[in-house]
């Protein structure tokens, strides 16, 4: 199975994605991963690709500068 997901990474980088940190946690999620990728689309395809391993719940980060910029 990791060798599985490993693939999954490797393949979301090929995308144009990166993965900026990953942390096991202790809790209500198991696991933490802060990723960048080219646009919502290519990280929301490459996260579904995880559903046959794990579930997942999918938060969008926006900086604060432009969280302020889009409510003035």
């Amino acid at each position: 199975m990791i060798q599985d997901v490993d693939k999954l990474w490797d393949r979301f980088r090929k995308e144009g994605g990166k993965v900026i940190s990953a942390h096991w946690t202790i809790g209500r999620y198991d696991a933490i991963v802060i990723l960048e990728a080219p646009s919502e689309r290519v990280a929301l395809k490459a996260l579904m690709r995880f559903g046959d391993y794990l579930s997942t719940e999918t938060l969008l980060a926006v900086p604060r500068e432009d969280a302020v910029k889009l409510l003035g």
